[in-house]
């Protein structure tokens, strides 16, 4: 895991990443299992926008982080909850003790990962028929207006990969058959996402292939969006179409 490639993104990206849908808690909660008794481990697990619905559900949240500046957000919004505990490690090295956490979960952050080493450390610190929950926000790469945006971050931005990077795919995707163990289980939630034009110029800021300010490739790219953006808006709001996504299953 890269993980110095958010330094100096924190805030920028705790106040304009999209968060997740209420339904997503109420399934994980309902059909999956995650109550007051469970211990679950949130890996790369950044400034928190995921930790902090999970502790809504459960009974301790272990918040692994390895980049110093998303941690520290984090532990300012969280430390007040007392069933949140902030740890300064890897996914592949948690420094959690052996079969102490019922589910691991990762939010936007598996692509991130050393697959292999991050599985034995999973079967490592999961309970027996403990489970692991991978998330994602996906935008709806069928949808034109998410394909016109894609080519002006391809045009500027040269480690863009598209904007549901990470492991995606149907059910059958070979990935997920080699890093879950047997059959896993998949669901989505709608989950569009409504801009104004700081909140979606604050969205292609946080992201990691953004070019960085001093680049002359940057203001172009903002002058770029900010032009897309006020033409296709209305009323001062853009709506991305965009679906939640988890895939779950023993390792």
């Amino acid at each position: 895991m890269n993980e110095n490639i958010f330094n100096g993104l924190a805030d920028i990206y705790d106040k304009y990443r999209p968060t997740y849908p209420k339904e997503l808690f109420s399934y994980l909660s309902s059909k999956i299992g995650i109550n007051e008794s469970s211990n679950v481990a949130d890996i790369g697990s950044g400034t928190g926008i995921f930790t902090k619905k999970l502790l809504d559900i459960c009974g301790q949240v272990y918040a692994v982080e390895p980049n110093n500046d998303m941690r520290q957000v984090a532990e300012l919004n969280l430390a007040h909850t007392n069933n949140f505990i902030s740890i300064n490690a890897t996914a592949e090295d948690t420094t959690l003790h052996d079969q102490c956490i019922d589910f691991v979960t990762v939010a936007q952050a598996f692509h991130w990962f050393n697959r292999e080493a991050f599985k034995k450390e999973c079967q490592r610190i999961l309970k027996p028929n403990g489970q692991v929950i991978l998330i994602w926000n996906c935008r709806d790469e069928e949808d034109k207006m998410v394909q016109e945006i894609d080519l002006i971050s391809k045009k500027y931005c040269s480690d863009f990969s598209g904007s549901s990077k990470g492991m995606r795919g149907a059910k059958n995707n070979a990935e997920y058959q080699n890093f879950f163990n047997g059959n896993y289980d998949t669901k989505s939630f709608f989950n569009p996402i409504t801009f104004n034009k700081e909140s979606f110029l604050g969205l292609h800021q946080s992201a990691s292939y953004c070019p960085n300010r001093n680049e002359g490739n940057y203001k172009k790219y903002m002058e770029d969006l900010s032009y897309y953006f006020e033409s296709h808006c209305q009323n001062g709001i853009l709506v991305l179409q965009n679906n939640t996504c988890c895939y779950i299953g023993h390792i």
